[in-house]
């Protein structure tokens, strides 16, 4: 396979939206929800115990109130919960979308910010 034609993985696109993230806006605060992966059956049953929900978007900036469920860039398929929990958040007055790909999240960054309302002075 032609390197040029790689669709990077979830985890990928993530980690280069969070590098970002950290270079180009570090005065906004933001951190990811770690819901999904592989756990064992003990770790799983605790975490769910603990809180823990399917479907919930993988960052949060609070400064923007957005939550932003990444997917990869081609292809990834996103869950009933997902679709759920992304409704439920913007009918609670957040902003919640469904990013494939680092650059898409960072336009949803960009544009948060040309739309964030300034406090008064």
């Amino acid at each position: 396979m032609d390197a040029r034609n790689t669709v990077l993985s979830e985890d990928e696109e993530q980690i280069l939206f969070c590098r970002w993230m950290r270079m180009q806006h570090p005065e906004l605060k933001f951190f990811a929800i770690p819901n999904g992966g592989k756990r064992s059956i003990v770790t799983a049953t605790k975490l769910k115990m603990s809180g823990v929900s399917a479907g919930v978007p993988d960052i949060f900036i609070p400064a923007l109130k957005l939550f932003i469920e990444m997917k990869r860039a081609k292809g990834g398929v996103v869950s009933e919960f997902q679709k759920k929990w992304i409704e439920y958040l913007n009918t609670c007055g957040y902003k919640a979308v469904i990013c494939r790909g680092c650059n898409a999240a960072r336009a949803e960054i960009e544009l948060a910010i040309l739309n964030q309302k300034k406090c008064p002075a």
